[in-house]
């Protein structure tokens, strides 16, 4: 197995964090993982990318031109990556911001409300997170249980009462996330 994943968005949507949990869950789970996170000098509001890959193999080179999943947070995003993502692969957007839509019609496409839901209930720390579990639920690449020790090593220890949270909020992604 070999996943090549991008998710991109604004600084400040936890894009980094969400890329950094995705590859502590894959390093619990036994796999090869590289991690290569891309921003502008903006701390937030800028644009922010990471590209993970996760594989049972020896990863030859982080640098990727093609992904099997794209998770695009804003419309930039969505410009940049759409057409990069391999047929047959998969692009998860939240349609938050967004004028125009994916239109590929090679790929499989979902959407996820994850901006709106934790706006409206007051949980938007934890939209990466419900992002996230959305993801796992199209494509489970990683189990969840790797998902919390992931959590658990990359939040400082005086965040670790929020993991129950953030483990929610996953539950919340698997039943937001709808295929176009």
């Amino acid at each position: 197995m070999k996943e090549e994943i991008i998710i991109a968005g604004f600084g400040g949507q936890g894009v980094l964090s969400m890329g950094k949990i995705l590859a502590y869950s894959g390093l619990m789970q036994g796999q090869e993982v590289s991690w290569m996170p891309s921003y502008g000098p903006e701390q937030r509001g800028g644009t922010a990318n990471v590209t993970v890959i996760l594989s049972d193999e020896r990863i030859s080179s982080p640098v990727l031109n093609a992904y099997d999943t794209a998770i695009i947070l804003n419309q930039p995003s969505l410009d940049r990556f759409e057409s990069k993502v391999k047929p047959g692969g998969t692009l998860i957007y939240d349609s938050n911001g967004f004028k125009k839509f994916p239109t590929r019609t090679d790929i499989n496409i979902y959407r996820i409300d994850a901006t709106e839901y934790s706006i409206a209930n007051d949980t938007s720390k934890t939209m990466n997170m419900i992002i996230l579990g959305g993801l796992l639920k199209v494509r489970p690449i990683v189990h969840i249980e790797n998902v919390l020790k992931g959590l658990k090593k990359s939040l400082p220890e005086r965040h670790h009462h929020l993991i129950p949270l953030n483990e929610k909020a996953l539950g919340i992604g698997m039943e937001l996330i709808v295929k176009e």
